[in-house]
C-alpha cells in the first residue's frame, strides 16, 4: 500500500537549518489570552445551546435530534482540544487557570483531567518507542511479537484492532467506563480529581433526570458522546498509525525523529479542521506541545521546514484501517495479510 502524497521529513534540513527548531517553535508558544477566551466562548457556548436545542427537538422528531448530534459532537471535540491544550500548559500562561478550565472541560467530555494529562505526557515522552509502549497510545505489536504470541493473545489483539472495537464500542468504553477508574500511573492529585470529576458527572446526570428525565438525557447525550469519542479516537489513530510511521527500540529512539516521522499532518477540510482544533498538524504539536492549537497552522504555513512531512488526506486515511502490525524488517506498518506472505516464503 502506498500513498502518493506522502513526503518523508528531511531531518538533515532541521539539523542544518541556520535557526534551531527550538527557536522557530518558540515564536508560536505564547498563549494569547483573548484568543483562548474567545475559543472558550465559541465552543462551550454553542455546545450548551445546541444541547438545549436537541432537547427541544425531542418534542418534534428524534430524527431532528440525531441530525443535530454530529454538530454537537464536533463542538464536544473542541471542548476536548481545550482540555488537551490546558494539559500541555499551552492555553493560558497561568497553570491555575489551565487546571480550572481543563477540569471543567473534563466533566463535559467524561475525562478526569489530571489523570489524562499525566498519561498523555507519557505518550508524548514515549511516542514511537518500542520499549515504552502501552500508555496513552494505540497499542501496536510487531510482526514477530504477534507471530510468537499464544493464540488467545493474538485473538485479543485482532479484536482490539478491529474496526468494530476501535471505532465501535471501544471509544464509548474508554470515555464512559475506563475513565471512571483510577489508573496505576495516578498519584494522589490525579485520584482526587478523578473522584471530583465522577461526582460532578453524577450530579449532572441526576439533575438531568430530575428535570428533563433520564430517558431524554440518554437520547441526547449518548449519540453526542459516541460520535465525539469515535471521531477523537480516529484522529488519534490516524496521526500515528500510517504506513511509514516511526518505531524504534529505545537506544535508537530520537525525540525529533519520532515527532516528525511518527506524527502525520492530517489534511482536513477547513470546517473539520476547526472542529478538531488544528490537531491535524500533529507533527508540529509533538515537536512542541507548548504551541496553542490556534497557532499550529500559522507555524506550519510560515515555516517550509515543517511542510516536509507525511501528509494524510481523508481518503488516504481510510486505507490505514488495514494496518495492524509494525514490521521491523521493512520498517513500516502492515496488515494481517502480510503474515500469510511471510509464512509462504
Amino acid at each position: 500500500m502506498t500513498f502518493p502524497s506522502f513526503k518523508l521529513p528531511n531531518l538533515a534540513d532541521l539539523k542544518d537549518h541556520p535557526i534551531s527548531w527550538q527557536a522557530i517553535v518558540a515564536r508560536y508558544q505564547d498563549p494569547h489570552l483573548g484568543k483562548s477566551l474567545w475559543q472558550i466562548v465559541n465552543t462551550f457556548g454553542p455546545y450548551l445551546l445546541l444541547w438545549g436545542l436537541m432537547h427541544w427537538s425531542l418534542s418534534v422528531s428524534y430524527w431532528l435530534t440525531l441530525l443535530l448530534a454530529p454538530v454537537a459532537a464536533g463542538l464536544l471535540m473542541r471542548v476536548f482540544i481545550i482540555l488537551h491544550d490546558c494539559g500541555h500548559g499551552s492555553f493560558f500562561k497561568s497553570n491555575k487557570a489551565s487546571d480550572v478550565v481543563g477540569a471543567l472541560a473534563g466533566i463535559l467530555v467524561f475525562t478526569p483531567y489530571l489523570q489524562w494529562r499525566h498519561e498523555h505526557a507519557i505518550h508524548h515522552a514515549s511516542s514511537g518507542d518500542l520499549d515504552r509502549r502501552g500508555v496513552g497510545d494505540v497499542y501496536t505489536m510487531t510482526v514477530e511479537e504477534y507471530r510468537s504470541a499464544p493464540w488467545w493473545k493474538r485473538l485479543g489483539y485482532r479484536l482490539y484492532r478491529s474496526p468494530a472495537v476501535m471505532l465501535g464500542f471501544g471509544p464509548l468504553y474508554v470515555f464512559l467506563i475506563s475513565h471512571r477508574f483510577v489508573s496505576k500511573h495516578s498519584g494522589k492529585r490525579e485520584k482526587v480529581n478523578l473522584l471530583l470529576t465522577n461526582l460532578a458527572i453524577l450530579a449532572i446526570i441526576l439533575l438531568a433526570g430530575a428535570t428533563i428525565g433520564f430517558k431524554a438525557y440518554l437520547m441526547i447525550q449518548l449519540p453526542i458522546i459516541w460520535l465525539a469519542s469515535t471521531a477523537g479516537v480516529w484522529m488519534f489513530y490516524i496521526q500515528h498509525q500510517f504506513e511509514d510511521t516511526y518505531w524504534k527500540e529505545h537506544p535508537e529512539w530520537k525525540y525529533v525523529a519520532a515527532a516528525l516521522q511518527g506524527s502525520s499532518y492530517y489534511k482536513l477540510p477547513k470546517v473539520l479542521q476547526w472542529f478538531t482544533g488544528n490537531i491535524g498538524f500533529h507533527h508540529i504539536h509533538h515537536l512542541s506541545p507548548r504551541i496553542p492549537n490556534y497557532n499550529l497552522e500559522k507555524c506550519f504555513k510560515e515555516n517550509p521546514l515543517f511542510q516536509h512531512v507525511t501528509v494524510v488526506t481523508m481518503w488516504e486515511s481510510l486505507k490505514t484501517i488495514s494496518l495492524k502490525l509494525w514490521d521491523e524488517q521493512q520498517e513500516k506498518m502492515v496488515g494481517f495479510k502480510h503474515l500469510k506472505r511471510i509464512e509462504s516464503q
